[in-house]
């Protein structure tokens, strides 16, 4: 019989996790020579999550938990989650309820017929209207800069390949994109499309600066476009700088009681290229502080509590 790992990373879950476990176990009660862990990653979760957790463990040992140390985020914690399985696929799935346990066997479905890599891809959100265009506009700007062929509205909701794990548990990579990681291991690659639900119950853990940090991670992780755009715009602003410098000087020689030169010209030219630059600034700096992360040696996490491993 094959084996089926699904990872779920957790924080603050503690009216989703008991109805995710149901859901999936009914799922796989239906499937035939099947079996199936679930593997709980909590990232030192602050509510009842754990307790519910180490609950489900105790009646089922197909519940397998890790318990962080401390909050580790929302990029580490899930990528040391999903190397943790010892199954034929590796199924990453998240505890909210948005990822549909109903789709399983059509993961499967398709992974049996040769595609290592199955992802979902949501065609449409019942979240908020202008939450969905947003994700799906930032989605098709880093596809057009990425030198990776990246899936849009895809954001790590499939089935992996044995083969795909133990490939990813070989690129020492500490704060990885697991979306363009994915896209770049290559293999077939299978797509199922779904309505993305509304939350469960609760309320997001995403804010403005971890989707920022998702972001620019992925941006920085797959494109240098950012870079020579700011070397291109530099040298096209310099040219363009030159140009009226020469052109103010020839009218104020030519026409020198009649033409002022005045200050605002001045000072908004200063606020302007100063504003480009410290843009620009940020811009390299978000690439440094990407190439310091990448090459810490720090762990992926610390886990404080392994049960039914």
């Amino acid at each position: 019989m094959k084996k089926i790992s699904v990872m779920t990373p957790c924080f603050n879950e503690e009216e989703n996790v008991e109805l995710l476990y149901i859901k999936v176990k009914e799922q796989f009660e239906k499937l035939e020579n099947y079996t199936y862990e679930h593997i709980f990653i909590d990232n030192a979760s602050e509510d009842g999550t754990v307790d519910i957790l180490r609950d489900l463990a105790s009646k089922d040992e197909n519940v397998k938990v890790i318990v962080n140390s401390r909050n580790f985020g929302h990029i580490r914690s899930p990528q040391h989650g999903l190397l943790q399985g010892s199954g034929d696929a590796t199924l990453f799935m998240v505890a909210d309820l948005q990822d549909p346990p109903e789709l399983i066997p059509e993961f499967i479905e398709k992974w049996e017929a040769g595609n290592e890599l199955v992802i979902g891809v949501k065609n449409d959100s019942a979240e908020s209207p202008l939450m969905f265009l947003i994700r799906k506009a930032y989605y098709r700007v880093i596809t057009k800069l990425s030198e990776t062929k990246l899936e849009k509205n895809f954001y790590g909701f499939g089935l992996y390949d044995k083969k795909i794990i133990d490939i990813l548990k070989g690129i020492p990579d500490p704060y990885p994109y697991l979306r363009g990681l994915l896209m770049e291991v290559g293999f077939n690659v299978a797509k199922v499309h779904y309505k993305q639900p509304l939350r469960h119950r609760g309320i997001t853990k995403n804010n403005f600066f971890s989707l920022y940090d998702m972001a620019m991670l992925g941006i920085c992780s797959h494109s240098k476009v950012p870079l020579r755009l700011a070397t291109i715009a530099g040298f096209i602003m310099s040219f363009i700088s030159l140009l009226i410098a020469v052109g103010y000087f020839a009218t104020k020689l030519m026409f020198w009681d009649e033409f002022p030169l005045g200050t605002a010209p001045i000072l908004i030219g200063i606020f302007f290229f100063g504003s480009v630059q410290l843009f620009f600034i940020g811009l390299v700096g978000e690439y440094v502080g990407h190439l310091v992360t990448k090459t810490s040696k720090f762990p992926m996490v610390i886990e404080k509590e392994r049960i039914n491993f």
